[in-house]
C-alpha cells in the first residue's frame, strides 16, 4: 500500500458523556448522562477530520479492532474503507431491524457513518470546500428543524442528576420542570418555540396510554391555535387497532403521525384504514427494508438518520430513491451534539427539495464539544457554517471534560428500561403496550 498526504496515520476514539435530562419514551426514562463517542482520522499530511455517533462500550471497542486495518487507506477512497470494515463484521453487515430494539445497535452502520464523516471532513479541509458541496451542491444556507417535545420527570441530568435550579428563566428553566401534565407539556412547547422560533412541533410519545397522549397533542394544536405543523411518535408500541381507533381522531390535525404500530404490514393496514400521513424511523430502517416499503406502501415519509443509514452520502441516496417513489424525506434525532448536529445541517442544505424540518434532541443537551459552544438554532433554523469541512472544530477542554464525566458516571451504554427500574421496579421494555 503506497502512503500519500491522504493515508491514514491514526485514529483517536474518545468516548463522552454529556448531561441529559429524564425524558421519557416508550423504553423508559434518559438515565442522567448520554454516551457519545467522538472520532478523530488525522492523515499523513496532518489534516484531522472529526465525527460523532452514539455511544456505547461495544461499538467502541470495535472501533479500536478494526484501526490497524484502517491506517494507510486513503480518505478520499471511502468505498475502501466501507469494504473493510463491513469484511470485519460479516455478520453485521447491514443491520437489525430497528423496529425491532429500542434503539439502533448496529455496529457497521455506525463505525462506517463516523469513519465517512470524518473523511468528508478532510475532503472538505483538503480542497477548501464545505460537506454540502461535495454532497452535490449547497442548495440553502438555513436548515430549518423542528422543536422535539418530551415528557419529562423534573430535573436537568449530568451531574445534578434530578435537582433543579431554581434561578433558570425561559427555556432553561421548561427544560428541568417536570413536564407530565397537559399543561407542563404546553409549557414546554411555548418555551421552545419563544426560546427558538420552532416553526412545527413534534411530541415524543409511547410512554402514557393512548387517551392521555392524544388529549396531549391535541391540547397542543389548540393551543398554537391550529396552525402549527404538528407530529406525534407513540414509538410503535400501539396495537393496530388501537392506532386505527386513535389516528382517526388525528385525522386533518397532524402533519404526520409516527410509527404508531410496529412493523411495515400494520403500518400499511392502518393506512389503508385511516388516510393520515404516516412517517417512520422504525419499520424501514435500511436499504434492505425498502422493498417491502415500496411494495406495501408502509409510511410516506422516511426518516433518515445519517448514523443509522451509514453516512452522509447513503443519507443522500436514500433522499433520492424517496424522491422516485413519491415518499417524503425528513431526520430523526437522537441526543447528539454540535458535530452530529452538523452533518445533519450539511445533509439539509444539500437537499434539492427540503421536505419537512428535521428533528432534533439539541436543546435537550445543555454542553457542547464544539469550539464556539452550541451552533444557534435561530427562527426554528441553523445556519451552514461557513469554514471547510463540516465547519466546526472540538474544543479540546470541553472534550476532555466531557471524557471526564464518562469515566466518572459508570454507564457505557445506553438503558433506559434499567434507569426506569430504579424508579418502579416493574417497569419491563414490550414491543405492543395499548
Amino acid at each position: 500500500m503506497t502512503k500519500t498526504s491522504h493515508s491514514i496515520k491514526d485514529i483517536i476514539v474518545t468516548p463522552i458523556a454529556v448531561g441529559d435530562p429524564p425524558l421519557l419514551n416508550c423504553v423508559g426514562v434518559h438515565a442522567p448522562f448520554a454516551l457519545r463517542i467522538i472520532l478523530e482520522v488525522i492523515t499523513e499530511g496532518g489534516v484531522t477530520g472529526i465525527s460523532e455517533i452514539p455511544g456505547n462500550k461495544e461499538t467502541e471497542e470495535a472501533i479500536l479492532r478494526i484501526k490497524p486495518e484502517l491506517i494507510g487507506l486513503d480518505v478520499f477512497q471511502p468505498n475502501h474503507i466501507l469494504r473493510t470494515v463491513a469484511s470485519t463484521f460479516p455478520d453485521q453487515s447491514d443491520g437489525e431491524n430497528r423496529g425491532g430494539a429500542p434503539w439502533d445497535q448496529r455496529i457497521v452502520v455506525h463505525i462506517f457513518s463516523a469513519l465517512e464523516v470524518a473523511c468528508l471532513d478532510i475532503m472538505g479541509k483538503e480542497l477548501n470546500c464545505r460537506v454540502s458541496d461535495l454532497l452535490g451542491g449547497t442548495m440553502r444556507e438555513q436548515v430549518p428543524f423542528a422543536a422535539y417535545l418530551f415528557y419529562k420527570f423534573k430535573g436537568a441530568g449530568g451531574q445534578f442528576g434530578y435537582e433543579l435550579d431554581s434561578n433558570a428563566t425561559g427555556w432553561d428553566k421548561a427544560r428541568q420542570a417536570e413536564a407530565t401534565s397537559t399543561s407542563g407539556i404546553i409549557d414546554q412547547a411555548v418555551a421552545m418555540c419563544e426560546a427558538f422560533g420552532y416553526k412545527s412541533i413534534k411530541l415524543k410519545g409511547g410512554f402514557f396510554p393512548p387517551d392521555k397522549e392524544v388529549e396531549d397533542t391535541l391540547a397542543i394544536h389548540k393551543a398554537f391555535d391550529g396552525t402549527m405543523p404538528l407530529r406525534y411518535d407513540p414509538n410503535a408500541v400501539w396495537s393496530l387497532e388501537t392506532g386505527i381507533k386513535w389516528a382517526k381522531v388525528f385525522k386533518g390535525k397532524l402533519e404526520y403521525l409516527e410509527d404508531p404500530v410496529r412493523g411495515q404490514k400494520n403500518m400499511a393496514l392502518l393506512k389503508k384504514e385511516v388516510n393520515i400521513p404516516l412517517a417512520t424511523n422504525m419499520c424501514t430502517t435500511s436499504f434492505k427494508d425498502l422493498p417491502g416499503s415500496l411494495q406495501v406502501h408502509s409510511e410516506d415519509i422516511i426518516l433518515s438518520d445519517h448514523h443509522f443509514w451509514g453516512g452522509l452520502r447513503s443519507t443522500m441516496e436514500l433522499y433520492k430513491i424517496c424522491k422516485t417513489f413519491g415518499r417524503g424525506f425528513s431526520m430523526h434525532s437522537n441526543s447528539h451534539l454540535g458535530i452530529s448536529m452538523a452533518g445533519m445541517v450539511h445533509i439539509g442544505a444539500a437537499l434539492p427539495v427540503f421536505d419537512h424540518e428535521f428533528d432534533t434532541h439539541y436543546p435537550w443537551q445543555n454542553e457542547d464539544v464544539i469550539v464556539g459552544g452550541k451552533l444557534k438554532v435561530e427562527e426554528g433554523c441553523v445556519t451552514l457554517p461557513t469554514g471547510p469541512g463540516l465547519g466546526v472544530e472540538i474544543d479540546r477542554i470541553q472534550l476532555q471534560k466531557l471524557h471526564q464525566n464518562y469515566l466518572d458516571c459508570g454507564l457505557t451504554r445506553r438503558d433506559d428500561e434499567a434507569e426506569m427500574q430504579k424508579l418502579d421496579p416493574n417497569w419491563k421494555i414490550v414491543d405492543t403496550r395499548y
